[in-house]
């Protein structure tokens, strides 16, 4: 399965078909869905009956992930549902929530309701901005609120009315939740970027706007959805525990909090033992704990981006190149001296004019995209024959 191409979603439901009893109840589900990250906002797992034919970026598995709990989620009340029931319903969910309302998914509700449109629908929840380019600038790509969808999604199941509202009062609880925690801490830099992803993530409220003065205590009383609560919980307790330590203060919040909602000492005691071992297994790539200047960062994240998209096209790109022998004369030369000026200009002008012919490379046709050639041109030898890089050293030759 490839998200990041389509008919991914038709592969989803193909092969979901065959695990229809993956997750007992919502019960399993949740923890489930907790081990992978996918509650926290961090994307380190995928579902198990799910095999990709490459390694997944955090984005990609965000894809997966939201909508394999989705789906599942659709199961637990309709067990007789199939997956063109699932489509149907998802796309009534979203609509009432009006989230085309807040971008360019306009024509996502008119006509057909399909897996194409679906795949749509599913980029424009998972990415926190329309501008790949600007994305890079930053590890946070991912909507780290995608639970919510989730949680919303089930209480619509049984009860739509309102549901645009709800939401609302979901995100304030959870903004509300984290930002305590972090005030009951000592912040560092990474509680700032873990405050900015979390804020980035609103769909439903403007969180410029937010009163962060304890009213939100009230409304956290009286919410008695046991899944959300135990939502907000694992978030508070994901926010204390980045910094691998639970001090004084941050203990008697999280007990606290727990207490508001009417979880036992037990329980509390199990969402932060959870969220420890998920920190020990993943501190490596959690995103807001990496600590990277600015630039390493967008050359890593920009590196990433168009290997994935080279190794993904590279028989297109591969065809595509054989054709034009000037310009792989013109590579091959630039991977032993430097171009002239005019030359360089010829080799970006016939590239981006390939990059037209694939849909998947439009990236580097968008303001700014032109920076990311460098990129692709240290890459492609891979594509081309070994006669292309004279010093590549085959297999054989180790």
């Amino acid at each position: 399965m490839n998200p990041s191409a389509s008919g991914w979603i038709d592969k989803f439901g193909s092969l979901a078909k065959s695990y229809q009893k993956t997750y007992k109840d919502f019960n399993t589900l949740y923890f489930g869905l907790r081990e992978t990250g996918f509650v926290y906002g961090i994307h380190s797992g995928l579902p198990a009956f799910v095999t990709p034919e490459h390694k997944l970026s955090e984005d990609e598995k965000a894809k997966i992930n939201l909508l394999n709990a989705l789906y599942f989620t659709f199961i637990d009340k309709h067990t007789d549902g199939n997956f063109a029931d699932f489509l149907e319903c998802i796309f009534k969910f979203y609509e009432t929530l009006e989230v085309n309302q807040a971008s360019f998914l306009g024509k996502i509700f008119t006509g057909s309701k399909t897996s194409s449109k679906l795949e749509k629908l599913i980029d424009s929840r998972v990415y926190l901005e329309d501008n790949i380019i600007s994305k890079t600038f930053n590890s946070f790509i991912t909507n780290s609120l995608l639970f919510i969808d989730v949680l919303l999604f089930k209480r619509y199941l049984t009860e739509a009315e309102n549901i645009k509202k709800h939401a609302q009062k979901l995100e304030y609880l959870v903004i509300n939740v984290t930002y305590h925690a972090l005030n009951s801490k000592e912040k560092n830099k990474k509680d700032e970027k873990l405050a900015q992803l979390l804020a980035s993530s609103l769909s439903f409220i403007d969180g410029d706007n937010q009163n962060f003065d304890g009213s939100y205590r009230n409304i956290l009383l009286a919410n008695d959805s046991k899944w959300e609560n135990a939502y907000l919980l694992d978030m508070a307790c994901l926010t204390v525990w980045e910094d691998n330590s639970l001090e004084y203060k941050e203990s008697e919040f999280i007990y606290g909090i727990g207490k508001d909602l009417g979880f036992a000492h037990e329980h509390i005691q199990e969402a932060l033992a959870q969220v420890t071992h998920f920190f020990i297994e993943n501190a490596e790539t959690i995103p807001f704990l990496k600590d990277q200047n600015l630039a390493l960062q967008f050359y890593d994240n920009m590196g990433r981006l168009v290997n994935r998209l080279i190794l993904r096209n590279s028989k297109r790109l591969q065809k595509e190149l054989s054709e034009s022998a000037e310009l792989v004369a013109l590579l091959s030369k630039s991977t032993v001296k430097d171009l002239s000026k005019e030359e360089k200009k010829k080799v970006q002008r016939q590239l981006l004019d390939i990059f037209k012919s694939i849909p998947s490379l439009a990236i580097f046709l968008l303001p700014g995209g032109a920076v990311l050639l460098p990129i692709f041109i240290k890459l492609i030898p891979k594509l081309l024959p070994s006669s292309f890089d004279e010093n590549r050293i085959e297999q054989s030759e180790k």
